[in-house]
């Protein structure tokens, strides 16, 4: 191995992170944003705990079906993506765009889900400023509606730029948008 090939394998070993699916720079970035929603969540419990009683009468005024809906649909746009990386892999670069359009566009829907909702909370007089429910609820959950857009943007990157190792590292990202949704959806739709 000449000099140069070892510089550029030794900037290429990622330690433990170089085992993981897709660029290693995404792991840091799914790894900095999971901590960021677990320290809202953590915030969350702690406000729900010092007023149980007026969490769950602003938790009620939400709607849980459309809650359900939006868990459904970006549950199934990540069944999508994982599709996608299945194609990528087995060099089926049609499909693969297929898949990704597929989870976008469930995406999309989860937006329109989102929106509805927010118009209904609105106009309820529910606002940032209504109660710590509500600053928690649209602080949180905007926060995510934010990454599902940015998810968005890079399911059209990886679409167009499609190379395997692209497709699996824009999916890694997908994946995470849905992993925080399954924690959002409990925690401000159902927990008691």
């Amino acid at each position: 191995m000449t000099e140069v090939q070892a510089r550029v394998n030794a900037k290429d070993d990622w330690g433990p992170l170089s085992a993981l699916p897709g660029n290693p720079l995404m792991w840091v970035l799914i790894g900095s944003e999971l901590a960021v929603f677990g320290g809202a969540l953590i915030g969350y419990a702690g406000a729900r705990a010092r007023d149980p009683a007026g969490f769950a009468a602003d938790q009620d005024q939400l709607s849980r079906l459309a809650g359900l809906i939006n868990t459904a649909v970006l549950l199934t746009s990540g069944l999508f993506a994982a599709l996608a990386n299945v194609a990528a892999h087995e060099s089926r670069r049609a499909a693969a765009r297929f898949w990704l359009g597929l989870a976008g566009s469930l995406g999309v829907v989860f937006l329109v889900v989102k929106a509805r909702e927010y118009g209904v909370e609105l106009a309820a007089g529910h606002d940032l400023d209504s109660s710590p429910f509500f600053t928690l609820y649209f602080l949180v959950t905007g926060f995510h509606a934010l990454h599902v857009v940015l998810g968005l943007v890079i399911l059209l990157l990886v679409a167009h730029f499609d190379s395997p190792d692209n497709i699996e590292t824009g999916t890694a990202f997908w994946h995470m948008v849905d992993l925080v949704w399954i924690l959002v959806f409990p925690s401000f739709y159902l927990l008691r």
